[in-house]
C-alpha cells in the first residue's frame, strides 16, 4: 500500500486566486516527492487556530500569504535570518513542536534577477521603490549580493530611513524620498503597490537608461504601468512572475531538501496568464 502523501498548503484570505497549488504540484511531480498541496482559507481572526488544526492533521508545512505574514512571524518558534530581517514569514515548516518560520521572497527576487534575467547585482547601483513589507523582505538578500549601493526611496522618507538604519551594518544602503532621486540606476525595483491601481510611483525618468533593468514585483498578462513607463524611457523590463516561482522553489527546498528546476513551470504559468 503506498504511503500517504505529506500535506502542505497555502493559507490566506482571500486564497482562491493562489497559483501555489499548481506550482507545487508540478515541483512534486518533477522531483518525485510524495506530497499534496491545497489552499486554506483562514478567517481573518482565525489564523492561528487554522494552522494548529492543520498541524493536528499531520500537516508538514505552509506558505503564508496576505494578510497573515506578520501573524506567521509571531507564531514561529524559530526564525531564519532572512525571516528575522524581513519581519514577516511566508513559509512555515512543522517538526513536532517546532515551527520554523522563513521568508523566501527576497531570495526569489534575487534569483529571478541574477539567474533568470542574467543581471548581476554585485557592484551595481540599485534603487528600491517603497519601504513597506514587500520592500523590507528583499533588502537583506539584495545586500548579500554586494551592490555598489542600495537606495531606498519612499514617499515618506522616515519609513525608508528606518529600513536603512535597520540594515546599515549589512551593506551600503541609504534612504531618500522619490523627488530626490535624479540619477541613473542599473536596477530599479518597484516594491510599491502602485501597479495594483495601474499607477506609477512618482520616480523621475532620469533613473532609467538603456542599460537599466526595471523590475516590478507585480505581474500580469500585460505590462504594468511602471513597466510601460520604464520602457518609454529606454529600460529593459521584467515583472514579478519569476519571483513568484523562485520563492516557491525556495519554500520547496525548505520543506523537502531539494530545489526543483523552475524553467518549465515559469513558461507554463506565463502562457496561462
Amino acid at each position: 500500500m503506498p504511503a500517504r502523501p505529506d500535506r502542505y498548503a497555502v493559507i490566506g484570505n482571500p486564497i482562491a486566486h493562489s497559483k501555489s497549488p499548481d506550482i507545487h504540484a508540478r515541483f512534486a511531480a518533477a522531483t518525485a516527492q510524495n506530497m499534496q498541496y491545497e489552499r486554506l482559507l483562514a478567517p481573518l481572526d482565525g489564523f492561528v487556530a487554522t494552522v494548529r488544526g492543520f498541524i493536528d492533521q499531520d500537516g508538514k508545512g505552509m506558505n503564508v500569504t496576505v494578510p497573515f505574514k506578520l501573524e506567521a512571524h509571531a507564531l514561529a518558534t524559530e526564525l531564519t535570518e532572512r525571516a528575522r530581517a524581513a519581519g514577516a514569514v511566508n513559509t512555515l515548516r512543522f517538526d513536532g513542536d517546532r515551527i520554523l518560520g522563513d521568508n523566501t521572497d527576497g531570495v526569489g527576487l534575487v534569483t529571478d534577477i541574477v539567474v533568470n534575467a542574467g543581471v548581476a547585482v554585485r557592484s551595481k547601483k540599485v534603487l528600491l521603490l517603497g519601504a513597506g513589507g514587500a520592500a523590507r523582505g528583499v533588502v537583506l538578500p539584495l545586500l548579500k549580493e554586494s551592490p555598489r549601493e542600495l537606495v531606498i526611496a519612499n514617499r515618506t522618507v522616515g519609513k525608508a530611513q528606518e529600513l536603512a538604519d535597520t540594515f546599515g551594518a549589512q551593506g551600503p544602503v541609504r534612504a531618500t524620498d522619490f523627488a530626490s532621486v535624479q540619477h541613473v540606476f542599473d536596477i530599479v525595483i518597484n516594491a510599491t503597490s502602485a501597479s495594483l491601481a495601474n499607477d506609477v510611483p512618482p520616480v523621475a525618468p532620469a533613473v532609467f537608461c538603456q542599460d537599466t533593468l526595471a523590475y516590478d514585483m507585480m505581474y500580469g498578462k500585460a505590462h504594468t504601468a511602471f513597466m510601460r513607463f520604464a520602457l518609454g524611457h529606454g529600460a529593459a523590463v521584467r515583472d514579478g512572475l519569476g519571483m513568484l516561482v523562485e520563492q516557491a522553489a525556495e519554500s520547496f527546498l525548505v520543506w523537502r531538501g531539494v530545489r526543483p528546476d523552475t524553467a518549465a513551470v515559469f513558461t507554463e504559468l506565463r502562457d496561462r496568464l
